[in-house]
């Protein structure tokens, strides 16, 4: 037996009965041989972490927009939270670590500069629409080494498309990493409201600490165990009623008073701008995007959806860049 073949009968012999097995995957859209060593979600979490896409997170606003300090979330840092609660819930009841690890590491890669507000400004002014899910699997299915993409098996796209609480992922693992998510940016993005002093603990409802608890690291801890106590032995991923109603009810109280903050997202006007000019700057000039993105073109893809390709693709910095280069005069030098 490979290496592989070995792992493979690991997963047989120790997953739950309702984990996704590698050897069962429904496969890629172009097949490849085997490795040796590795199967084949173990494969796809390797080929997320190396590609550009990836590497761009780190430079990609989380909520706050360029924070004054070395400890604010970015889209990177959000990333592997969603990572490291999706791996120690599979662990827990036994699904596949390495498919929860793939999905969650590659849920946000075709998220836009400026978070959010860059999502709402290119769904608003493309005709075809833009929504960061959607994005993501092009992103792996298409826009990824020089537009073969990355060829990822079945189950982590629809991990990837499916991660936002509007999805029904197919696998178990795929519904761990959308509740994983929710859990993340609620834990964080309450620590760093509160690090800006947008919010105290105290404004939590005390309804909601009373079933939560008080500080980050407690609703982190009560959150995953209440999935992984009621999930366990299951061909389902849930939660208990009081707690799921408690998360949904600070999920709320997070939109209230920190997610259309003015203090928070007072900048968010101005990104939604820069990035409304720099679609009809590119739109009318196409050809003054990469080369990449011209082949895009070239091979017939709709000028309005390679545009949001370039847009989307870039971190905050060089958005800025962009848009002072094109559009803020230069001083003139003897």
């Amino acid at each position: 037996m490979t290496i592989r073949e070995r792992t493979e009968q690991w997963e047989e012999d120790y997953l739950s009965p309702f984990a996704a097995k590698s050897k069962n995957s429904k496969g890629r859209a172009r097949q490849e041989a085997e490795c040796d060593i590795r199967p084949v979600f173990q494969r796809d979490r390797d080929r997320i972490i190396h590609c550009k896409a990836f590497r761009r997170l780190k430079d990609k606003t989380q909520v706050f927009l360029s924070p004054e300090g070395d400890h604010y979330r970015t889209r990177l840092t959000h990333t592997l939270e969603v990572s490291q609660n999706a791996r120690t819930i599979a662990k827990a009841l036994r699904l596949n670590e390495e498919l929860v690890e793939a999905i969650a590491l590659g849920h946000d890669l075709g998220h836009t500069p400026f978070g959010h507000a860059g999502e709402r400004a290119l769904n608003r002014v493309c005709p075809l629409g833009f929504e960061h899910s959607e994005q993501s699997v092009r992103t792996v299915e298409r826009l990824e080494k020089d537009g073969r993409g990355l060829n990822l098996t079945y189950e982590v796209i629809d991990g990837i498309r499916n991660h936002q609480t509007s999805g029904r992922p197919h696998t178990l693992e795929g519904k761990v990493v959308r509740l994983s998510d929710k859990i993340a940016y609620i834990h964080h993005d309450m620590d760093d409201a509160v690090r800006a002093g947008i919010l105290t603990e105290m404004d939590v409802p005390q309804e909601i600490r009373d079933v939560l608890g008080s500080r980050p690291g407690d609703r982190l801890d009560c959150l995953i165990h209440d999935i992984i106590t009621n999930s366990t032995d299951k061909n389902d991923i849930v939660m208990s009623e009081r707690v799921e109603k408690a998360m949904q009810g600070i999920r709320r109280f997070m939109f209230e008073n920190v997610y259309t903050n003015p203090l928070a997202k007072g900048e968010e006007v101005k990104a939604e701008n820069l990035m409304e000019t720099l679609y009809h700057h590119f739109m009318k000039n196409s050809d003054d995007m990469p080369e990449e993105f011209l082949n895009l073109l070239s091979e017939g893809e709709p000028k309005e959806r390679v545009v949001c390709d370039y847009l989307g693709a870039m971190t905050d910095r060089f958005a800025i860049a962009l848009y002072n280069d094109i559009y803020v005069p230069k001083s003139w030098q003897i």
